[in-house]
């Protein structure tokens, strides 16, 4: 293994040393007591940030819990740094006690924490608390900075509330906060998410007005917009004004914008074009261009378009990364070909290209798509190797899984273990063991997933209670199907274990065999072929220079089923 392999895993094995160590200390530390700077504080913090930028959060709330375990206190740096972790994370119901327990240990909240935490808020669209927490912050004293009012305007902009955003700029100007390019940007951004692209080139002009210069962040948001309405055209077209009103060079991001929005209207000669086009803007094609132009030919089944992209590659120096490699095996999944996808698996670690969790979750889709939740579980084994942690997406894909294949006993047991490893089930977990159980005939089971949900906290829709009365129905138990959708609270006190018994007497020859046909699968699939992909395209996805030197075998076609 190298050097950087080893730096990187570094941090997590300090992690799991740190975990193991857990309640080991059951007295307090003699140093956070006395109000003094411990060491093993200030160096687990660093260890949490470590992680955050390697996009490890959950190992970094691992590190707080066990610091606490231990009987340290974590410094006012420490809990920020958690909430960073936690926003990362997506677990915001977790940051409204944060604050309490700050103050519980005696800390006073700076302007830092106090941004902090209106970011978390506001990125999980909570614009309600962060408005209240940005008044807290000014009755204890912290003055809003330019970052704060960027962060709130952010939040009224993921939430579809550029009007709000415009009363905070205002509002910035009376506080004598002066807004920056970010500002603008951000502003920019939550009319272009609107649709509106007029108002945010009003705003481009205000900016200029202010004395606050469009930068290149400004004009690939517009470029953007203009590339997910379909009008890639106009976002090529404003390269001029950018280079010679703005005096602002086109990136990158600039110029993946426009391959991609090609690429994505099927445009793919004018994405190839303007590929050759970026050399006279000083820009090498990068990974981004070449993914989306490799997935565009894909998507179009045009082998020679994915031949040329790869060659290009080759020729540019670019080398395939995670995304390439995860494309191509979409591209096999998407056929049935698991076998292959799993080669480009295995070529992608070779080539030391670390796996995401995207990339794992094409790996377990396939295989619960190709009825062998099995081969699916054991992707969970292999996450754990590559130290990526699973989602409860994934959990619940093989859950799917094993409940098509009419093994409630195996799914259940994937739920247990979801739960052991911290990932808490949503609705669409639960749903999807309810709908298994009515598949296998077991009603009573299906039932008693609503009193689960309502322990951990997941509440019911109309959907959910309709899974549960079709598995009543299934057995010819309608008084009790209609009891659940219609009946009063008294009413649904059905006695499962009487039922279950007198339709165990009444069909005791029943038994679920096989494999079941997913009802929940068949409204969400579509039976039409888009296309074949034939062993021309194998050639192309697994060329020898750039994927691993996997052969196609010839003549074969197969069909896509979406």
């Amino acid at each position: 293994m190298s050097d950087k392999a080893n730096n990187a895993e570094e941090p997590l094995i300090q992690a799991q040393k740190i975990e193991s160590l857990n309640s080991r200390n059951e007295f307090p530390c003699s140093i956070c007591s006395s109000n003094n700077s411990c060491q093993t504080v200030r160096s687990r913090t660093k260890l949490m940030n470590t992680l955050i930028q390697r996009g490890k959060p959950r190992e970094a709330h691992f590190i707080f819990k066990a610091l606490n375990e231990q009987g340290h206190k974590p410094t006012l740096v420490t809990y920020t740094t958690l909430l960073a972790a936690l926003t990362l994370d997506k677990r915001f119901k977790s940051i409204s006690s944060l604050l309490f327990k700050v103050e519980k240990d005696g800390l006073k909240p700076d302007s830092i924490f106090f941004n902090a935490i209106i970011n978390a808020f506001s990125e999980s669209g909570n614009m309600k608390e962060a408005m209240k927490t940005y008044t807290r912050m000014r009755e204890s004293g912290c003055k809003p900075t330019t970052s704060t009012f960027n962060t709130l305007i952010k939040g009224f902009g993921i939430i579809g509330k550029s009007e709000e955003s415009m009363k905070l700029l205002d509002e910035m100007l009376k506080e004598e906060v002066k807004p920056n390019d970010r500002t603008y940007n951000i502003l920019v951004r939550g009319w272009c998410n609107k649709g509106d692209i007029e108002q945010a080139w009003s705003l481009v002009y205000r900016m200029i007005s202010d004395g606050v210069k469009p930068d290149a962040v400004t004009y690939n948001t517009i470029a953007k917009a203009y590339a997910e309405r379909g009008e890639t055209v106009k976002a090529e077209a404003m390269i001029f004004q950018m280079q010679h009103k703005g005096k602002v060079k086109p990136n990158e991001r600039t110029c993946g914008t426009i391959v991609n929005g090609y690429c994505r209207e099927g445009n793919l000669t004018d994405a190839l074009r303007f590929l050759y086009r970026m050399k006279g803007f000083g820009v090498p094609p990068n990974l981004v261009v070449f993914n989306s132009l490799i997935k565009g030919f894909i998507d179009d089944s045009d082998p020679d378009g994915v031949d040329e992209a790869l060659s290009l590659m080759e020729e540019f120096g670019v080398k395939p990364d995670v995304v390439t490699f995860s494309t191509i095996m979409d591209a096999w999944s998407s056929v049935g070909q698991m076998e292959k996808c799993q080669e480009i698996f295995d070529d992608m670690v070779k080539a030391d290209s670390e796996p995401d969790i995207h990339t794992f979750s094409i790996l377990a889709k396939g295989y619960v798509r190709a009825g062998q939740p099995d081969k699916a579980e054991r992707v969970l084994k292999t996450m754990v190797k590559s130290r990526v942690y699973p989602n409860v997406v994934i959990f619940t894909t093989i859950i799917s899984g094993w409940c098509s294949a009419g093994k409630m006993e195996y799914a259940f047991r994937i739920y247990e273990k979801m739960c052991e490893m911290d990932v808490p089930p949503n609705l669409k977990t639960y749903e999807t063991l309810i709908w298994g159980y009515g598949e296998a005939k077991q009603p009573w089971k299906a039932q008693e997933i609503l009193q689960v949900m309502e322990e951990k906290g997941v509440f019911p829709q109309t959907k959910t209670l309709q899974l549960v009365s079709d598995a009543w129905r299934s057995i010819g138990f309608l008084g009790e199907a209609n009891k659940i959708i219609d009946g009063s609270e008294e009413d649904n006190q059905i006695n499962v274990g009487k039922i279950h018994s007198s339709y165990l007497n009444y069909n005791p020859t029943m038994v679920v065999k096989g494999s079941i046909k997913s009802r929940m699968m068949l409204k969400t699939s579509k039976s039409s072929c888009k296309f074949c992909l034939t062993s021309t395209v194998a050639k192309s996805i697994l060329l020898s220079k750039t994927c691993g030197g996997f052969k196609a075998k010839s003549h074969v076609v197969w069909q896509i089923q979406f």
